[in-house]
């Protein structure tokens, strides 16, 4: 699939102003949800909050197709679908593997968790070589919808709310400041692995709708 030749300007920030918007809802919906004790299925209040329903973790893959679809229709699609899939495919790859090998227990070497992350971070970066103007998207609004979380997991870890933003994973080491805590289980966090899951995810899910609708296309134009 080619580039479409005739663009139209499109504003990154227009663009991701309703996914942002949604994504804000669903953590103060979230946050609310597990100070009020209601259902785990649904707010899960463990560390990692893990699998919990009420979460803007799914959202990545879905935004992915959405901001795919609103790139193409204005002229900014990939110049090669398949291949964007396969860069986001290898991302993929390097991210989960580089985490991996960061949380192995039975893999021991100096540097290994470093080594890892630098992995995962690779695996975020790769899907630009696919789509630029996905990944550029994507990272806006990670970033739009990834703030607000770290904001949230400031006073909930000050505050010791008891909520998934604040509790402590089980192996966490005791005895750390606040300044730390934070940094090591929400800045970094949802500044760096958040962000790199979105842009992979988002990438692939994106990718896989730019080949489905330029093959539509392509038959529309061959019927017709």
């Amino acid at each position: 699939m080619t580039e479409t030749n005739s663009r139209s300007d499109i504003s990154i920030i227009r663009l991701i102003l309703i996914p942002s918007i949604i994504s804000l809802v669903i953590t103060l919906l979230r946050l609310v949800g597990e100070l009020q004790g209601w259902s785990e299925v649904f707010f899960n209040r463990s560390a990692g909050g893990f699998g919990s329903v009420i979460g803007i973790t799914w959202l990545a893959p879905i935004f992915g197709v959405y901001f795919a679809l609103k790139l193409s229709q204005a002229g900014h699609a990939p110049a090669s679908a398949g291949k964007a899939i396969a860069y986001s495919v290898l991302g993929l790859v390097f991210l989960f593997g580089g985490a991996a090998l960061a949380f192995a227990k039975d893999i021991t070497f100096p540097g290994k968790e470093i080594v890892g992350l630098l992995l995962a971070l690779a695996g975020a970066i790769i899907p630009v070589a696919g789509w630029s103007a996905l990944f550029k998207t994507l990272l806006a609004y990670g970033y739009a919808a990834r703030i607000p979380v770290a904001i949230v997991m400031f006073f909930a870890i000050r505050g010791e709310w008891g909520t998934h933003y604040d509790v402590l994973p089980p192996d966490f080491p005791t005895g750390q400041g606040f300044w730390s805590t934070y940094i090591q289980i929400a800045f970094l966090p949802q500044m760096l692995i958040w962000i790199a899951f979105t842009l992979v995810t988002g990438s692939l899910t994106g990718s896989i709708t730019a080949a489905i609708a330029g093959r539509s296309k392509t038959v529309e134009h061959a019927a017709a």
